[in-house]
Order: C-alpha cells, then structure tokens, then sequence
C-alpha cells in the first residue's frame, strides 16, 4: 500500500510540493485549499502528468479535510504572504489562527501523522502547531533550514564554479534575519569553504542567504519563492518516507540542547521514519553561539505575541 501525503494549501509552495513528490513517486498526495475549484484542477492536472512520467500515484484535490484522513505526513503550507501596510504582529496573528485551525482538523483527521510545517513565520507557526496538536516533538518538524542552506549552498557552488554536488552547508537558527549560516561547516568536497573563499567574499556570501527570500520577492514584486521552499520540504518528506536516517538542518522544538529550552529553532535533525529521531549537537564557537541565542530571542519574541 503506497504512502499517503496531504498538504494543505494550494498556493505555488504547496502545489509544488506535491509536483515534487508524485515526479518521485513517493506517495499518493492529496492537496487541500478553502478556496473551490483550485486544490481540484490542480490535482488533476498534475495527475494526468503521471502517465507522460510513468509514475503510479494518485493526487486528489479537495477543499474537505476528510480527504486527508490517514495521512502518513501533512505538509502545512497555509497562511497569508505579508501585504503592504501590514505589521508583522498582524500577520502573525493572521496565520496563528490559520494554523490553529488547520492543525486541529488534520490532526483529528491523521492523529499517527508527522507535521511538516512550512508556514511563516516558520518558527512561530511550528510552535503553533507542536501546541495546538499536542503531538511530541518527534511529529512536528519546521522547513526552514533545508531551504537556507540550499540558498547557500548554491552562492557558494557559483563563487567557486564547482558542482553543487560537491558543497554542503549548514544553516541555523530561527528562519530569517537572525540565521546563522555556520562556514565552518560548510565545504567543498571536504574542504572547509573557510579556505577556499576570502572572507570578504565569503561575509557576501551568508548576507545574501540571509537575504535570499527577500532577493525573490523583489524580482517577482507580488509572490514569493516557492520552487526551493517546495524542494526542501520534499526532502524532508522523503527522508521519513524512506527511513533514511538523513541529517538535515530543520527546526525543532529544544529541550536544552544548544543551551536553549522551550522554542522550536533551527538546528542538526536526524530524520526518519519516526520524524525527528535524533538532535545532533555540534561544537559552536562562543560567536556562533551568540548568534544561535540571538536567534533564540528573536523566535522566543513572537512566540510571545500569540502566547505559545
């Protein structure tokens, strides 16, 4: 019997999403939206892509939760993007209670699912949903870091021209300004990138990953990104899915690992069939620290704000 991913939201980020996982056969997909007629053609749109592909999956639209019952993964899309003259406290109460609500109808629906939450802001809506399902934190895991170290990986695979098959990197902390893009762990066939680029360049380097959804945002002036933030939850999806015991940067809710206790932040996970399996602890200089708790801070803030 084939797996089975929902999704909700069916937004560029969450219909490519499940683009992604039927092109790679991973699982039956349902796709989910409140608003009629959208999750449904796109779902069958991308189901009738299935024979020129030759892939056997089943994707579904539906505007009815129902149809996500039995789900082995939900992925959470779902909110609103930041409109002009919005704050960033209206937004964020805007999508808590987008996310409450969503949260209590799959987890009624899938009560043995794992959450995937790729909602903004991440950290505060991954908390959001770790609250409201009452699931352990084993079965709610955030996308954040998987997408920013992509970003990174990518700058650093230009700056040097070399294959983005050769380089991975790191990136921590909460999912925005105060990420912590870790250089020292990032290297190019096994050599540290601190050797390889100037640290000038390489300063260029983490502000632009830092800065990389804004980059988007202001090219396309009325979206966002969606292509990587799709892929980068996929993975995650298909490292559960396989039980490929992959370690990926995603945030978790800590419970003192780092020195931090309480807030879900971005940080080593080992990912498998049981969702978040391990949380692995690296050494970080006194300044990387500094910035992981920074970092810390600023989730802790806006978990304040919608009292979670």
């Amino acid at each position: 019997m084939r797996k089975k991913v929902s999704i909700v939201g069916a937004g560029n980020v969450g219909a490519t999403t499940a683009h992604w996982i039927a092109s790679k056969e991973l699982a039956d997909v349902v796709l989910v939206d409140i608003v009629e007629g959208i999750p449904q053609g796109k779902a069958l749109d991308l189901l009738e892509a299935m024979p020129i592909e030759k892939r056997d999956v089943r994707v579904t639209g539906s505007n009815d939760y129902a149809e996500t019952a039995h789900s082995d993964i939900v992925v959470i899309t779902a909110g609103l993007p930041r409109k002009p003259g919005m704050s960033r406290d209206d937004l964020l109460h805007t999508n808590f209670k987008i996310m409450s609500d969503v949260v209590a109808k799959v987890t009624a629906q899938s009560p043995e699912a794992i959450l995937i939450i790729v909602s903004n802001p991440l950290d505060a809506m991954a908390q959001t949903a770790f609250r409201q399902s009452g699931f352990n934190r084993e079965r709610v895991i955030g996308m954040a870091g998987v997408l920013d170290s992509a970003r990174f990986r990518t700058f650093i695979a230009e700056e040097l021209n070399v294959s983005v098959e050769n380089v991975t990197a790191f990136v921590l902390g909460g999912h925005g300004d105060t990420m912590v893009p870790l250089a020292r762990y990032s290297t190019v066939a096994g050599i540290p990138i601190t050797e390889l680029i100037a640290p000038d360049r390489l300063e260029a380097l983490i502000q632009r990953t830092r800065d990389g959804g804004a980059e988007i945002v202001k090219y396309l002036k009325s979206g966002s990104a969606y292509y990587a933030p799709s892929a980068a939850a996929v993975e995650m999806v298909e490292a559960i899915l396989k039980d490929k015991k992959k370690i990926l940067p995603c945030a978790v809710y800590l419970q003192g690992e780092y020195g931090i206790e309480g807030y879900y932040i971005g940080v080593p996970c080992k990912l498998g069939a049981a969702g978040l399996e391990q949380i692995v602890e690296i050494k970080l200089t006194a300044e990387e620290d500094a910035a992981l708790k920074k970092s810390a801070v600023a989730v802790k803030e806006l978990c304040a704000v919608i009292g979670v």
